[in-house]
Parts: structure tokens; sequence; C-alpha cells
């Protein structure tokens, strides 16, 4: 099976959708094109398999090369590295040998257990809000999905900061959407303006700390913005909670704003080291989806390894430490990017884009940064736009200078190779 499609310039958008062929047909493109891109030397960084836990070193191994290779990490979202503290293992041990392996169930019907209420507490206090303002999901894509899908119909609109996760796009398939450009608030109010009278509900949706570029939202100004039209306003804070704020919750605290949003959203897997993710609210909007989302209602939940996040959570307030080595190494990383001319963009957490473009070159520094010893995410469509691929680097507290100047001296060189710089 062939296709028209030009393999030398086409991205993984040009095979979402061939009219032509029907589903095996364009799998079987697909095939041929990833080939493509293995046998170009494009896609060796893909799928590595880890042979050790999350750290700022990793042995990894690729389905090309079975052969360990000890990396520099710079793909993981484990932020203070809680993947590894003792009293975080040791309270999730402790949660299996109370409970066993599984939840057994969905929560409605027999799967919510102690520790699944004990923890929907632990995220609710962290906040500064009542014990029935929070519910757990099994993953933080579901807990954008799921919510989003159960509260908004057809009489209702979204309205989505561009630069949202995939989880909220599928979370609006069920009601109308818009979208404002990326931090954009004469974009937004245009938009408020316009639905006013339209819908009975207005849910204006945008990260705390986008995911990819790793900015934040100008959350005070468009939480006014969306008050003074009457909508509401939804902050996913996944990548910012337990890292950013004097007190580490997030962008909603460094913007003064704990009392006041809507709804948040986030995840388990990143700061607090574990899986799942969580919604908080008002109690009676927590109340509706325990009963009307179809992941609470259909789902089995979280298992009794949770019990780590508990500890986790806690740690946030007892070790402040290593909050404040995390800011260290991105101050440091990023000034060592931008020395080398490198572009950035706006970044102002743990997420640090080097932003190439051209998707092939992209893929070829993401094969040299892994031949130099470091491994980080080549990020190309649907991650990003079409023309706004990067290597996506992600920092963690426990990276020492030695891990972060091997990381800079590949750039550095990768830079001589490819000329990727903005200079």
């Amino acid at each position: 099976m062939k296709s028209n499609i030009n393999f030398e310039k086409a991205s993984f958008k040009d095979f979402e959708n061939i009219p032509e062929l029907n589903i095996f047909q364009r799998a079987l493109v697909f095939q041929q094109f990833t080939s493509y891109m293995e046998e170009s030397g494009q896609m060796n960084f893909r799928f590595m398999t880890g042979q050790n836990g999350c750290g700022p070193e990793m042995w990894v191994t690729s389905p090309f090369n079975k052969t360990p290779k000890k990396c520099v990490s710079l793909v993981s979202n484990d932020y203070l590295n809680f993947t590894q503290h003792p009293a975080v293992k040791l309270a999730a041990i402790k949660g299996i040998q109370k409970y066993g392996t599984g939840a057994g169930a969905s929560p409605l019907i027999g799967g919510h257990h102690e520790y699944h209420e004990m923890l929907q507490t632990k995220i609710a206090a962290f906040f500064g809000r009542t014990p029935d303002s929070a519910l757990v999901f099994t993953t933080g894509y579901t807990s954008n999905s799921a919510t989003l899908l159960a509260l908004l119909k057809k009489e209702d609109v979204a309205i989505l900061d561009m630069a949202v996760h995939a989880s909220v796009y599928e979370g609006v398939k069920e009601t109308n959407f818009k979208l404002f450009l990326h931090n954009d608030l004469d974009s937004l109010e245009r938009i408020l303006r316009d639905a006013q009278e339209k819908f009975r509900t207005k849910l204006v949706i945008i990260d705390g700390v986008n995911s990819q570029d790793g900015d934040l939202a100008k959350m005070k100004e468009i939480y006014d913005l969306t008050k003074e039209y009457g909508g509401f306003l939804m902050v996913d804070d996944a990548h910012g909670i337990g890292v950013i704020g004097e007190h580490g919750r997030g962008a909603i605290e460094k913007f003064n704003l704990m009392d006041k949003i809507d709804i948040i959203s986030g995840t388990l897997s990143k700061t607090f080291g574990h899986i799942g993710g969580f919604i908080v609210a008002s109690p009676e909007i927590i109340n509706f989806l325990k009963f009307q989302s179809r992941q609470q209602v259909f789902s089995s939940t979280s298992t009794p390894a949770a019990a780590g996040l508990i500890k986790a959570i806690e740690l946030i307030d007892e070790e402040p430490q290593w909050r404040k080595m995390l800011a260290d190494n991105v101050g440091y990383f990023k000034k060592g990017l931008i020395d080398l001319g490198l572009n950035i963009g706006n970044t102002e957490s743990a997420i640090i884009p080097v932003k190439i473009g051209d998707p092939h070159k992209t893929g070829d520094a993401g094969r040299l940064l892994l031949d130099a010893g470091i491994y980080a995410n080549t990020i190309v469509y649907p991650g990003v736009a079409r023309k706004n691929a990067r290597i996506r680097t992600s920092l963690m507290a426990t990276h020492t200078r030695e891990h972060l100047d091997k990381a800079l001296n590949a750039f550095e060189y990768i830079n001589q190779k490819l000329h990727i710089s903005s200079r």
C-alpha cells in the first residue's frame, strides 16, 4: 500500500486521516512512514525503556539497541524525585500490606476505600478547602476528560486556551468549544463577549503551567475577565502544583487565587510521584461527579500503593528544600542554554524547551543527544504544532551540576552540527 505523502516532509498529522484509505490501509501506510523514520535515524529516541526508576540518571534501551546505556535523564516530570523518596516508598509499601494490591471495583460500587478517603481529604486540605471538596481519579488525563464530559453538554460552551492538554480537548467533545490564542486576553474577551448570552455555562479552561513551553498563564487577568462576563474558570495546574508558589501550591498560589478558582485539576504522577489525578471544586460539583462521571461509575480506581501519595503531599511542607534545589537547577540550566543562543521561549518552570522548528532536524537533535548520553524528549506533532518542534527537557531537584553541564555540553555540540541556535 502506497500513498502520495512525501515522507521526507511529513509529520504524524498527515496520517490522522487519509480519506481514500480504510483503517487498516492507513495503519499500513503509517507503518511505512515510521519505518522510514527509523531507517533515517529519527525514531531511535522514541519508546525507550528505562531499566531503573525515575532519577537524574537512567539506564535505557530502545527497540533498536538492546544494550543498556547510562544517560542523564531530562524526560521525567518527577520534579522533586519523590518516586525515590524513602518515606514515600515506605508509605506505599505499608498501604499494600494493609489493603492489598488493588481497589477491586469502581468507586461507586465498592472500590472506594479508606485510603481514597484519606487522600481526598489531604488534597482538599492542601488547597485550603473543606474535606468534601476533592475527588481522585485513576489518572490525571481522566480527571480532565471525565470531569468535562460529565459537566458540559450541548447548552454549554468550553473556552479553551489553545495550548491546553489533550485530555481537555477530549473532555469537551460533547459540548461546544472555542479556542483563544495562548495567553491572549483580547482573543479571550472577544469569545466571552460573543458567548455571553448564547450559552448557559461558560467555562474557561487554562493550564497553570503550559506543558510544552513551560510558561505561566496570565491567570489573574484571565480570572478577572472571565468573571466580568459571568463565566467560570478551570485551571489544570498539573505542572505547577508542588513546585511553584511560596508553599508549593502551584501557579494558583503564585497568583493569589487559591480560594477563587472554580475548578482545579491536577495530577498525582508528577510532583507527587505516583499515578492518578484529582479535581478540587465546590462540594456540590464533587458530589455530582461522584455519580455522573463515567470514570467514577465504570472504572476501577487507584491501588493501595496510592497511600504513598499522602506522605508525598505532607513532604511539600515538611521538606521545602527540594523545591529550592529544583529552582536552583532551573536557573542554572536556563542560563546555560541562553548563553548558547538557544531558543527556550518564555519558560518560568522546570519544563525548559529548546525550540528548533523543523521536525526532522529535531529528530536528528534527539538522536545526537542520546548518542551523547542525554535522554530528552523529542516533541513533534501532535504534541506541538508542525512548525513548533522542539527538544523538551524537564529538570529534577536531584540533578547535579555535573549532570546539567554534561547536557549543556551536548547541546553546544549539537548546535555546532545542526545550527539550531537563534543567533
